[in-house]
């Protein structure tokens, strides 16, 4: 894609869909240049395709430029949902992409019954193809727990079709095996035993590549395999390359840079949507982020969060106080579902006694969860005080005094209430003047209360001290939207829990989902333990998860511990090379009580 198409879509961006996650294509020439912009794909490998109440989904997205089969640069986020028979989300996950790749990983509680399930991934700009873009993979969800068995149990059917398939993907594994692979120190084991990985790229350039690593214990339960990345590359073939609409249709447009958020706002005497509304957007916290828009003629407004954040709730406040406003979030369009299918899978009993054995070594695995859990991994620091050392002052520090007001006069230096003629008195923060001649403004202060951006500081006057933890400043002039501003001053309170109380008008709270957060997977290790830990049960059937594996030149070592379930057990490699070409792997081992070298 050119730099000009690239400066033309972000012109697109700023100005045309404003408040919506649609556009209208007004032209040929917009038309030529949204068809330049190449569309993409996606790809999911995960721990299914059968799944237990109690046990963990993972998963490793991958999503591509469909033009050229490399990772795309084009979309920030993606989605990952699970849908249940009658098309209803399970869940949704909303995926921060880096270079073109995310992960995640879902739980699977009790309260969701035993059936048949689809897993969907996408961006955006993918919803423009319809479905057929869209990743689709069948997953089988078994819950004993519940009494009603019905969906499943009808009758087993479809076995031969799964070993064929098996079959498929290992004659393929040996054919791609030749540019990288694997192997193990040796092909039987016993229960807690390391076992030693090694990757190896023979081919050099033509090898590199982002990769997906399982260690998993074969089903015994017989069920249709996951997609593999060789299959998928079959399947996904004739996916299309560029967006399908024409002159005068709607299209989705790529969250290009970051996650979108959009909402309208009207007069609420009149119900007529308001034009130029300056709307502040914040995200509360420690690390809060803040955010201007302006309004459409049809009273749209949007922005994009490009940072990290903790807290899933947004702010929408109007700025201006002399009349009521209503504020609305938009909500994006769902894809359109009504020609997915699902895949049929049946049961029998048969296979009573294996599903209640593998239940109760979940029941046992999940008891000792708090002395093997994950660990989030620490995202990138958002600095909301825009690369300056804000000031902070500790008010235990000082002898306390009843409001706010009063304490800005006796404790904080360098800040204090003004006088605004026939308007609210507002918060100045003294300039830091470098010359004796310099200008003295009269710009009032941004001012937020645990991340809130406060439109009046009027209003805060006579907040109570006594709950406030800390007062943060920074001084030097800043720009919100259209309006300059000097410094910028932030109060903490003890709890952190100001927006439980804030009510204000033209103002709107309302929840949001964050992107997944990433996440260290614990590693279980059995040469280092111990005393009491070397009591403790290991019934993982995932031995070793690796959702990105970026392999260069040469070779990878790794690691991994066998656990006290017996049988056999696959280890496969799933991805594509830098230039787009699918490898899968698939190995099996055996981890047996007795096992003579």
């Amino acid at each position: 894609m050119t730099l000009k198409t690239r400066i033309f879509l972000l012109i697109l961006l700023l100005t045309a869909i404003v408040g919506k996650p649609q556009y209208v294509i007004k032209d040929s020439i917009e038309l030529l240049n949204l068809k330049k912009l190449p569309q993409e794909k996606a790809f999911v490998d995960h721990t299914g395709p059968l799944v237990f109440s109690g046990e963990y989904l993972h998963y490793a997205l991958y999503c591509f430029n469909a033009q050229n089969n490399k990772l795309t640069d084009i979309s920030k986020i993606a989605y990952v949902i699970l849908l249940n028979k009658a098309k209803e989300k399970v869940f949704e996950h909303k995926i921060r992409l880096e270079k073109g790749i995310g992960t995640g990983d879902f739980f699977v509680p009790t309260s969701i019954p035993s059936g048949t399930y689809k897993l969907l991934a996408y961006t955006e700009w993918m919803k423009n193809s319809g479905l057929q873009q869209v990743f689709k993979d069948d997953l089988v969800i078994i819950n004993p727990y519940l009494v009603d068995q019905t969906a499943l149990l009808k009758g087993f059917s479809n076995s031969s079709a799964t070993i064929e398939k098996n079959k498929e993907q290992q004659s393929v594994s040996l054919i791609d095996s030749a540019i990288v692979s694997f192997r193990l120190n040796k092909d039987r084991f016993v229960p807690r035993e390391k076992v030693k990985l090694s990757i190896k790229n023979y081919k050099g350039y033509l090898g590199k590549g982002t990769y997906t690593i399982k260690v998993k214990k074969k089903d015994d339960i017989p069920s249709r395999a996951n997609l593999s990345a060789i299959n998928y590359g079959k399947s996904y073939f004739n996916a299309q390359k560029e967006i399908p609409q024409v002159v005068g249709d709607s299209v989705f447009l790529p969250e290009q840079r970051g996650e979108l958020l959009f909402g309208y706002v009207t007069d609420s005497s009149t119900r007529m949507p308001v034009k130029d509304a300056s709307v502040v957007i914040s995200i509360p916290g420690e690390d809060f982020l803040l955010k201007f828009s302006q309004t459409d003629e049809n009273g749209n407004f949007y922005t994009y969060i490009s940072e990290e954040y903790n807290k899933e709730q947004v702010v929408f406040q109007v700025l201006e106080e002399n009349r009521y406003f209503t504020i609305e979030k938009g909500k994006k369009t769902d894809l359109d579902l009504k020609d997915l299918s699902f895949a049929t899978f049946h049961l029998t009993e048969s296979y009573k006694d294996m599903i209640t054995e593998r239940s109760v070594l979940n029941q046992i695995e999940n008891q000792f969860f708090s002395v093997k859990p994950d660990s989030v991994l620490a995202s990138n620091p958002v600095d909301p005080y825009y690369g300056s050392i804000p000031e902070i002052i500790y008010l235990d520090q000082f002898t306390r005094f009843p409001t706010f007001e009063e304490t800005l006069v006796e404790v904080i230096k360098y800040a204090g209430y003004r006088k605004d003629g026939a308007q609210n008195d507002y918060v100045k923060i003294t300039q830091d003047l470098e010359t004796y001649d310099e200008t003295i403004d009269n710009l009032s202060a941004i001012v937020l209360i645990d991340g809130i951006f406060i439109p009046n500081h009027e209003k805060i006057k006579n907040l109570d001290a006594n709950e406030i933890e800390k007062i943060s400043f920074i001084r030097g002039p800043l720009r919100l939207g259209d309006k300059l501003y000097h410094g910028q001053m932030n109060i903490s309170t003890f709890n952190g829990d100001f927006l439980d109380s804030y009510n204000t008008k033209n103002s709107l709270v309302v929840n949001i989902d964050k992107p997944i957060t990433k996440k260290n997977y614990y590693r279980q290790r059995h040469d280092k333990m111990n005393g009491a830990f070397s009591r403790i049960p290991d019934y993982r059937r995932l031995l070793f998860w690796q959702p990105h594996l970026v392999v260069e030149s040469g070779s990878l070592n790794f690691e991994f511990f066998t656990s006290d379930i017996e049988g056999e057990y696959e280890v496969s490699l799933n991805g594509f090379t830098t230039y787009g070409k699918p490898i899968t792997i698939i190995k099996t081992f055996n981890v047996e009580k007795s096992v003579s070298n």
